[in-house]
Order: C-alpha cells, then sequence, then structure tokens
C-alpha cells in the first residue's frame, strides 16, 4: 500500500471510530413512548411518572403517555414491559414489589435482572404510618400499646402484598412483637380513599400519597420510615427515633426496559430521565410530596437491586410473605 494510501486508510478507521459513537448517540423516538406503571392513578408511582411526563416529552422530542396497567405488586407492568419490543418506545417503573418481593413468592415470568434491561434509578421515597383521626393513638409508643391489645386485629392498608408498605409493616412487626392485620389495596389511591372514609384505621403509605392527608389533617402521621425525618413533614419523627431501634424501610422507583434494548438507546433515556429528574422544578416538586430525586446508571440500579434482594429476602421469609 502506498504511504497516502496508508494514511487515507488510518483516517477513514479513526474517523468510523468517531462517527459510530456519534451515530449511536443521535437515536431518537419515531412514535410515542409507552411509560408503564404498574399501579392506578392517584398513588405515588403515577404521581411521580406524571411530574417527569412533560420534561420527558420536550426533551425526546415525542408525545411520552403514561400507562396504567395495575396489578399483581407491579408483576403485570413488568410482564408487558420484558414482552416490549426492545426499541425504547416502551419504559416501565419498576420497584421493590416487582423486582425484589413478587419474584421471591411466585412465578412472575421474568427474571428481574437478566429479563429486564435497566436504565437507572428514578426516586427514593420513605413509608409513613399513618392512622384515621378517630384512632386512639397518637404517636408511635402509644401505637404499639394499642395494637398489643389487640393482636391481629387492627387492620392496615397497603398498596398490595409484598409492597414497600407490606415490607415496612413486617419489618415493624418483628422489631415490636405486634401483630397487625393486612388488608391489602391494588394502590395507594384506593387505600386513601378508605383511610380518610374511616373504612380501616391504618394504612403504612408512601409519604407522597399521605402528605396532603395529614397536611390537612385528614389523617393522623405517627411515624416515616426512613433514617431521617422528612422534609415535607418536619413535625413528624422516624419510626426509630420513635423508640424502634434499629428500624429502617426505604422505598425506590427505577427505570427499566424490554430486555435486549440496544446500549445506544439506554442511554438516551437515561440522558433524559436524569436531566428530568435533576430539573429544579422537578426536584421542588419531588420534594414538596417527601420524594428524593437519585438518579444513576443503569448499572449502578443493577447493583442495588441485587443488594435489596439481599436484604429483604430474609425478611420476607420471615415474615412469611405470600402471593395471593
Amino acid at each position: 500500500m502506498k504511504p497516502i494510501s496508508r494514511i487515507a486508510a488510518a483516517i477513514a478507521a479513526s474517523t468510523s471510530l468517531l462517527v459510530a459513537p456519534a451515530f449511536a448517540a443521535e437515536w431518537g423516538p419515531s412514535k410515542p413512548v409507552r411509560f408503564i406503571v404498574g399501579f392506578p392513578p392517584g398513588g405515588a408511582t403515577d404521581l411521580v411518572a406524571r411530574i417527569l411526563q412533560p420534561k420527558l416529552s420536550a426533551s425526546l422530542g415525542t408525545q411520552v403517555i403514561v400507562d396504567n396497567r395495575p396489578g399483581a405488586n407491579g408483576v403485570i407492568s413488568m410482564q408487558i414491559l420484558s414482552n416490549s419490543e426492545p426499541d425504547g418506545h416502551s419504559v416501565g417503573m419498576s420497584h421493590i414489589g416487582s423486582l425484589v418481593v413478587s419474584p421471591a413468592i411466585q412465578k412472575t415470568g421474568y427474571d428481574p435482572l437478566k429479563g429486564l434491561a435497566h436504565i437507572g434509578m428514578l426516586v427514593t421515597l420513605q413509608n409513613i404510618l399513618i392512622v384515621h383521626p378517630s384512632v386512639p393513638a397518637k404517636n408511635i409508643t402509644e401505637f404499639i400499646a394499642y395494637a398489643k391489645t389487640q393482636p391481629g386485629k387492627i387492620n392496615y392498608a397497603t398498596s398490595g402484598i409484598g409492597s414497600p408498605g407490606h415490607l415496612a409493616v413486617a419489618l415493624f412487626e418483628g422489631l415490636t412483637g405486634t401483630s397487625l392485620n393486612h388488608v391489602p389495596y391494588k394502590g395507594g389511591g384506593p387505600a386513601i380513599t378508605d383511610l380518610i372514609a374511616g373504612h380501616i384505621p391504618a394504612f403504612m403509605a408512601v409519604i407522597s400519597t399521605g402528605v396532603p392527608h395529614v397536611q390537612s389533617g385528614k389523617a393522623r402521621a405517627l411515624g416515616v420510615t426512613g433514617a431521617k425525618r422528612a422534609e415535607a413533614l418536619p413535625d413528624v419523627p422516624t419510626i426509630a427515633e420513635a423508640g424502634v431501634k434499629g428500624y429502617l424501610a426505604i422505598n425506590w422507583y427505577g427505570l427499566s426496559a424490554s430486555p435486549k434494548t440496544p446500549p445506544a438507546i439506554l442511554a438516551r433515556l437515561n440522558k433524559d430521565f436524569t436531566a428530568a429528574l435533576n430539573a429544579p422544578d422537578v426536584v421542588k416538586q419531588l420534594k414538596e410530596r417527601g420524594i428524593d430525586s437519585a438518579p444513576s446508571s443503569g448499572a449502578d440500579y443493577a447493583k442495588f437491586i441485587v443488594e435489596e434482594q439481599k436484604r429483604w429476602v430474609p425478611v420476607i421469609q420471615k415474615a412469611k410473605i405470600e402471593a395471593n
């Protein structure tokens, strides 16, 4: 090969290395993007999706449609997602229920790690134990004493079997020696409606679901499940602070896609979701409801899922949580 030919070939090769990533980064949706949420409207997962929706529609250059597919603690939504086309036009909100709890207690039809492509973490948030104003307990200590007078008889709501609220109460029961009666709902929206109406006395709710009703006086907050008090409710102590030593139960939502989705598409989606989560007005809206923006890489999210499996599966087994 002549010298000039060798130089031309080298330039062509180096140019192709530069162009390939640039071309990959140019992926963009060619039709509306479906944002699958495994719970009905009115709950925290739906709230987070709808707060992000306008930012994503603008940055992706196409309409982002929130598609509520409730049922089986998010399993149905993940089944739909795992079987969707790996083209970036379907994403889903994954969480502890669909990726940690349900795979440990039932056949889901998907592997929580290999059967999905994980784009990144979205948010972290606490749960909050709230009661109807008619309940005599004014704090955690009084609630524990109240529960011990009626073992197994005090009903409490959660957004479903194996939901973060269910795990949070299972941990609470184990550390306090109490026994409560679980009444699972299909989501936080229906559960908070029944609590406000006085149909159920207690609800281990995602904090964003409880905040407005605590602030309005329609529900009483006894404690939050995290390591620190929530900015949205600074006067409400953590359950550990209120006397339950070692108590900690953090909730989280992440973003996943169909397996075999190309890396370039996952990278673009991670970029757009991260930008939306870091937008000042989005951060403000989330914080007002006790939710913290927590974007991460897909690799870090996958590692976190494994850590959560190691932490919670023993609790699930000890509490004998089973699917319907």
